[in-house]
């Protein structure tokens, strides 16, 4: 009998080890989880530091570009100064033509300022036209030149350091 029961009992330890070894032990259970928990971590924090640099960029650019609405305004009067002086002086009486010369001083002295602004136009008249920097109103076909050439530039556009603030409105030749 004895012999019978030491076989039982054999039986069962071997069927509790193998219950054991199938069940993970705690400290596998532990590691695991840390494991998972370190990567959350290491996740978590660089979604940071890349919340931290886009923002530092939206906030350098809102700096670099903070005037852009300012001088948006200002390029309609540039272009109002520019109709203003393109009046022949010959055909003018002198008190005209003095008022003329002062648009003229008042005119230099504002492209001076948007060029300390670093607001430059932009040169198409001649050029290939290139739709990321004009914008064409009207065609015209003139067979000396090539075509998709830039004919005459009918508004001035404009970057502001190196972003378009205004497509150039050009006649393209078609």
């Amino acid at each position: 009998m004895s012999k019978i029961k030491e076989t039982k009992k054999e039986k069962t330890n071997i069927e509790k080890e193998t219950k054991e070894e199938k069940k993970p032990s705690e400290i596998d259970l532990l590691k695991e989880e840390l494991t998972k928990e370190s990567d959350k971590y290491t996740r978590l924090q660089a979604e940071f530091i890349n919340y931290q640099t886009r923002t530092q960029n939206e906030i350098s650019n809102m700096f670099k570009y903070e005037g852009e609405s300012f001088i948006k305004s200002l390029l309609d009067v540039i272009d109002d100064f520019e109709r203003a002086i393109m009046m022949d002086d010959n055909d003018l009486s002198d008190e005209v033509s003095n008022f003329l010369k002062g648009f003229k001083m008042v005119y230099t002295r504002l492209i001076g300022i948007m060029d300390s602004l670093e607001v430059k136009p932009i040169d198409v008249e001649g050029k290939e036209f290139d739709p990321h920097f004009a914008e064409a109103v009207l065609t015209e076909h003139n067979e000396n030149l090539p075509e998709n050439v830039v004919l005459e530039v009918l508004k001035k556009g404009y970057m502001y350091k190196d972003k378009l603030i205004r497509p150039a409105m050009v006649k393209v030749n078609k």
